[in-house]
């Protein structure tokens, strides 16, 4: 009789899992650094004017964008070529404004603390072939609101026109 005998079956030993983890955290912090997260698509067409005297934006958080164009070529079809308003990824029609401003700034600030609810801004970027009747319209709704703070988005103007 033998002492040692013969294992009948051997079996292979199992795939170590301990450094799954660590690549599955690389492949996470890869994909976070590398995505680009999209705010809003513009439905307008807008050409900033240019400007001289500018300051730049301390806490972009808190502004709300507001854009005032024509429609681009893709939507032309649907809202026409009179310069209309779009509020994040809508556009809004011209007879809707003051509801749909008030519900805009309703969102906006229910997820705002108290304190950052007075240092929202609402930034304007208007076409330069817009009308100011549709300007004057959005201030006076945002007016109605009790929003203030407005700022007109523009570009640097690199020399001077004499």
């Amino acid at each position: 009789m033998s002492k040692f005998k013969k294992k009948r079956g051997k079996s292979k030993p199992a795939i170590s899992t301990a450094s799954l983890p660590d690549i599955i955290f690389m492949l996470l912090f890869f994909f976070m650094v590398v995505t680009v997260l999209r705010e809003e698509e513009l439905l307008v067409q807008v050409r900033i004017p240019s400007a001289t005297e500018l300051t730049k934006i301390e806490d972009k958080s808190l502004v709300n964008q507001i854009h005032i164009g024509r429609p681009t070529a893709q939507n032309q079809s649907i809202y026409g070529t009179s310069p209309r308003v779009q509020l994040d990824d809508k556009i809004i029609e011209n007879t809707a404004l003051g509801s749909e401003i008030a519900k805009f700034l309703a969102e906006k600030r229910s997820v705002l603390t108290e304190s950052e609810r007075s240092r929202m801004t609402n930034a304007l970027k208007i076409d330069g072939e817009a009308t100011v009747g549709i300007v004057e319209d959005v201030k006076v709704e945002l007016r109605k609101n009790n929003s203030y703070r407005l700022m007109y988005s523009t570009n640097l103007r690199t020399q001077d026109l004499d």
